[in-house]
């Protein structure tokens, strides 16, 4: 049984979208470090990734990154998915952050279940939704959140263990600046909520950090 069946949505395909589906769809493995695809580059194939991490990210004019999702076992990209509804090129940057196993379908067989099996849509379309709700919420937190409450909520969410990330990718993944990270975390130093070194954020007062990001 092909990987992708085991999804939810995907096993309630009739059994002629099923056999479309297997004929066309492909296992691929790539390492850790591959892009696979780039601002500007055509969209060929409807993934789901089987294992593993893609991160998906944008770089602004003036070089500063944020990362928008990322795409895990069970999952389909949406900006991948937006490009195949609306033929339009990427306009972000995917990375394989470890050793990914996926599914490619070919964008005419996408086309054509999209139009011929409701049970299709119903998973393309429930999945494409959930994660537009991600990027609006990421889209708030970046607008409107405290970057203080945001890097304290961040930190908390990884329980007390010693964290190995740099300001630069701490920024990126805040979609912030390095500097304005480095300050924080330095207040955050200065508290003795945590232990700074070259390349280590170590928690030292977990529960300050979560009371931080939740308001207490």
């Amino acid at each position: 049984m092909t990987p992708a069946f085991r999804l939810p949505g995907l096993a309630e395909l009739d059994a002629e979208s099923a056999r479309v589906f297997a004929g066309a769809a492909r296992s691929v493995q790539v390492p850790a470090g591959t892009i696979l695809f780039r601002t500007g580059a055509r969209c060929e194939s409807y993934v789901l990734v089987v294992s593993g991490a893609i991160r998906v990210h944008r770089t602004s004019p003036g070089g500063r990154e944020i990362v928008l999702y990322r795409v895990e076992g069970g999952q389909s990209c949406v900006l991948t998915t937006n490009c195949l509804i609306a033929a339009r090129d990427y306009d972000a940057e995917g990375v394989a952050e470890t050793d990914v196993e996926m599914i490619a379908l070919p964008a005419p067989t996408f086309r054509r279940l999209l139009a011929a099996s409701e049970a299709f849509r119903d998973f393309v379309f429930a999945a494409y939704a959930s994660r537009l709700s991600d990027l609006l919420l990421l889209i708030e937190e970046v607008a409107f959140g405290r970057i203080d409450v945001r890097l304290a909520g961040w930190l908390a969410a990884r329980g007390d263990q010693p964290i190995a990330i740099t300001h630069q990718d701490l920024a990126v993944e805040l979609g912030t600046a390095r500097e304005v990270i480095s300050r924080q975390l330095k207040d955050f130093e200065r508290r003795g909520w945590v232990d700074l070194g070259r390349g280590i954020i170590a928690p030292r007062d977990p529960q300050a950090l979560r009371h931080l990001a939740e308001g207490v």
